[in-house]
């Protein structure tokens, strides 16, 4: 089980850097996946609408003057998940009363099983102002190749699933204009920094 878990963590790293790389606008190719390019500002990010763990409607136009954090996941995650929802909740911590101005959005890629109640049941252990928002399996599909997620179901020895992905948390700014990332389990204070400057409106570090 232990192996499994690195082995996970591992590959979600992978996809994190060939995502970091695309942004960087380098030509990255994936297995099974069309070669991706990018060049000049990073076309990261798009129009939404999804169901938070309250049961409530979620949009882009929602979120229009406020700057926020998302990161893309699933609540049967073995690491990587609940990792980045730690260090995210501690980050809001220590932002004090810089973390009012900014929204953390918990995006599932495994609406199949990631209801609003078990996301509400799942981030009930992280700190209550990150969001969960779930939908059906083609709005996530859209929302998640809008911010050049990688993702992809592997099947399990007990016949479940689990899924591979990139473990990234992208930054957007009041406006919704994509504005760097923070990557897999960066240093403390990097997270803290970076989160400030989006909540202050000031360019990224």
């Amino acid at each position: 089980m232990r192996a499994s878990r690195k082995n996970l963590v591992l590959a979600a790293c992978a996809a994190g850097a060939l995502t970091l790389a695309a942004v960087a606008g380098l030509t990255v190719l994936a297995p099974d996946r069309p070669k991706v390019t990018t060049s000049g500002t990073a076309d990261i990010g798009g129009p939404f609408r999804l169901t938070t763990q309250d049961g409530k409607s979620l949009s882009n136009a929602d979120l229009k003057g406020t700057p926020f954090a998302v990161f893309f996941g699933f609540t049967h995650c073995p690491e990587v998940c609940p990792t980045t929802l730690w260090e995210l909740s501690q980050a809001l911590q220590k932002l004090g009363p810089d973390a009012d101005r900014i929204k953390v959005l918990f995006v599932s890629l495994d609406p199949a099983r990631d209801t609003p109640d078990l996301l509400k049941s799942y981030l009930s252990s992280f700190d209550p102002r990150i969001i969960g928002l779930t939908g059906s399996e083609e709005d996530i599909a859209k929302l998640a190749k809008a911010y050049k997620v990688y993702w992809r179901k592997v099947p399990t020895d007990n016949g479940d699933y689990t899924l591979d992905h990139s473990a990234i948390v992208y930054l957007m700014d009041a406006n919704g204009a994509f504005t760097g990332t923070i990557a897999y389990q960066e240093k403390d204070e990097a997270q803290v920094a970076k989160l400030r400057s989006l909540a202050r409106g000031e360019p990224a570090s």
